[in-house]
């Protein structure tokens, strides 16, 4: 027995020592790029990253996806919206460039994320998605973004990025879906899109933007107008130009005439017409409309009992001047925001169909039907009384 228990032994740790190798499937590399970038996170407090645990299969790691060779395709972090718990602190570890086979990758809401624009995603050629959304990166965007060539989706929106679009962008021929809204990105948008043909979705609110808006884009379209290019928007469903210093005087005849936009947002874009006048050539596929923040007078009747499916209007702070109780409200419409206009009229009882509603600071009057809203929602009218507001007069 004495001689037989030492070869047991050796067995049981030979044994367990190949058990445990076999266990981490992954590749070393992406294991170490995974636990570099945990590193790099000083703050996780409801363990976004509990599960990244050396000689673990990196594989089944929250956040990981693996291809057919247990190599790192996708890293997909998300914080949750309103929940501080799920929010991470720290900076990005270059040492993920590590990931070579890395084609995805999502650091969404995480919010206290902070340091430049990651430069080591310049060195995975196979990435196609990049969504780095809602964080606290800051500084430029390098032109060497150029190199993604199989970018198909980016995402930086909800940053603090300043300077320049770099217009290496032009290079990115596959790129589908490009949201840079709420920066401080400054300057004239670059003229990029002769080679953008790919484009259905895209953002550039929220910015510091300049002068006029590139010519380029007529490149989806077969001719150009002046101020703001004609562009053929089939497949393209969100236009977004909302809070910058563009001036467009009139919405562009291009939407007009589009049959397929569904979100449509030109809030402060300069534009100055009768809204009445204004006859896009089907209002079918408009889900979200907003015009806030310009100088448009007349009625929104017309428009808005004509959509079918319509989910949230919003023209804050324009001229608009109608009976609010001819409004016929969508049974689709879940938000309505009217404020600073000078409706008048009476509220219809149709609002308690809302999620949200503000008509604020214009001239009804009457008592107001019944409502789920707070004051605010109606402060700085003529003469409305009744709940939330103060009890009508009997008699």
């Amino acid at each position: 027995m004495s001689y037989l228990t030492p070869f047991l032994f050796s067995l049981f740790l030979f044994t367990s020592t190949f058990l445990s190798f076999s266990s981490a499937v992954c590749h070393v590399d992406d294991e170490s790029g995974l636990l570099a970038f945990k590193s790099g996170i000083t703050s996780d407090p409801s363990g976004l990253l509990s599960s990244w645990t050396k000689g673990t299969d990196c594989c089944t790691w929250n956040g990981v996806s693996c291809d057919q060779d247990n190599r790192v395709n996708s890293l997909s972090i998300y914080g949750q919206p309103g929940s501080p718990n799920t929010y991470l602190s720290g900076t990005i570890s270059p040492k993920l460039r590590k990931l070579t086979g890395l084609s995805s990758f999502s650091l969404v809401n995480t919010r206290n994320i902070t340091g430049p624009f990651p430069g080591f995603l310049f060195r995975i050629p196979s990435i196609q998605i990049i969504y780095i959304q809602d964080n606290k990166l800051s500084g430029h965007i390098t032109k060497w973004i150029g190199n993604l060539t199989q970018l198909v989706a980016l995402g930086l929106n909800g940053n603090q990025f300043t300077g320049n679009i770099p217009s290496s962008l032009s290079k990115l021929t596959q790129l589908s879906q490009l949201f840079l809204q709420q920066n401080q990105f400054s300057g004239k948008i670059p003229e990029i899109f002769t080679s953008l043909t790919n484009m259905g979705a895209l953002n550039f609110s929220y910015n510091k933007f300049s002068g006029n808006i590139p010519q380029t884009l007529a490149h989806l379209a077969p001719r150009l107008v002046d101020p703001f290019p004609a562009l053929k928007v089939i497949g393209i469903d969100t236009i977004d130009l909302s809070y910058n210093r563009f001036n467009l005087g009139q919405i562009p005849s291009w939407i007009t005439s589009s049959p397929i936009i569904s979100s449509l947002k030109l809030a402060k874009c300069g534009i100055k017409i009768k809204l009445q006048d204004w006859k896009p050539e089907t209002t079918y596929y408009y889900d979200y409309i907003d015009l806030s923040d310009n100088f448009i007078s007349g009625s929104a009747v017309n428009l808005m009992n004509s959509t079918e499916y319509l989910k949230s209007f919003s023209a804050s702070n324009n001229q608009l001047k109608f009976d609010f109780s001819s409004l016929k409200i969508p049974n689709t419409l879940k938000s309505l925001d009217l404020s600073r206009n000078l409706l008048f009229g009476k509220v219809p009882k149709e609002i308690s169909g809302l999620e949200k509603l503000n008509v604020s600071v214009n001239h009804l009057c009457g008592a107001l039907p019944a409502n789920k809203f707070p004051a605010s929602a109606f402060a700085g009218n003529d003469c409305l009384c009744g709940s939330p507001l103060t009890p009508c007069k009997k008699g």
